[in-house]
């Protein structure tokens, strides 16, 4: 994907947040999403305060006085943004996220190739901007998918962008069956990712460690199957594994006990 379709693609979500967001009541705004103690318009705020900090701007002096549902250093932060915002109207947060994200989208349309190619500090530790660009496609999708189920309106699991967030997580799959899941040399397991955005992923386990295969093993030791939604809500943490297990969201053939332990090690996020 050359640097002006990653531009392209972070344009499409942003875009598609902004059209989801702007005919909404401020009771919508308020819902409560599956980010625990956030609500949709926390969503956006969250997002607000990434790119306002990736443009360099000041962080608000502001200390949350509830930080319950806080899990670690990196909830601490953004809760800062978020909670900064949550007495604000719904309607104003949106208008600071175009603002933003405007900027930013001003900005890496001027970018060269050289530019995009210049290192940088990702959340993931150091890359290129085209690589944080990246991250940030993902990051973004992955909010307006939080913001789209809390409200009960679906869309944005096909496409580019899908495709690409799906990717993500599935890249970090190896890991999770080897070192996450614990799962022996010489296993073999095949997630099988049901949707236009999914794909087949077949991953071996060899001196400890997980890779991807370049196609499937005739005999898997076992293969989980599951559909876009499912997979990134189990990938980022959203939904429990148990109960994806139990409502038949994921299906497990084979070494089902090993599936089980896989699934229930599929959350990447921090």
């Amino acid at each position: 994907m050359g640097n002006q379709q990653v531009v392209d693609l972070m344009e499409h979500v942003w875009s598609s947040i902004d059209s989801l967001c702007s005919p909404l009541t401020e009771s919508q705004w308020k819902t409560p999403t599956d980010c625990p103690g956030w609500s949709v318009q926390d969503q956006v705020s969250h997002l607000v305060g990434a790119e306002s900090g990736i443009l360099g701007n000041p962080g608000p002096d502001h200390t949350p006085q509830d930080t319950s549902h806080v899990k670690n250093d990196v909830g601490q932060s953004n809760e800062v943004v978020v909670d900064f915002r949550r007495s604000w109207p719904g309607q104003h947060v949106l208008d600071e996220f175009r603002e933003l994200t405007g900027q930013r989208l001003t900005f890496l349309k001027g970018l060269s190739d050289d530019g995009f190619a210049a290192e940088t500090q990702t959340p993931i530790g150091p890359g290129t901007i085209t690589e944080f660009v990246r991250i940030r496609i993902f990051d973004a999708w992955v909010h307006e998918q939080d913001i789209r189920r809390a409200l009960g309106i679906p869309g944005e699991l096909e496409g580019p962008v899908a495709s690409h967030s799906v990717g993500r997580i599935a890249r970090a799959l190896p890991f999770v069956t080897a070192r996450k899941a614990q799962a022996p040399d010489g296993v073999t397991a095949v997630f099988n990712i049901t949707g236009v955005a999914g794909s087949v992923v077949p991953v071996a386990v060899e001196g400890g460690r997980g890779k991807e295969l370049d196609a499937e093993p005739d005999s898997p030791t076992v293969t989980i199957t599951t559909d876009v939604e499912t997979f990134v809500c189990l990938g980022c943490g959203r939904w429990d594994p148990s109960e994806a297990l139990a409502s038949g969201k994921v299906t497990v053939s084979g070494d089902t006990a090993l599936g089980d332990t896989i699934v229930n090690q599929m959350n990447i996020m921090i």
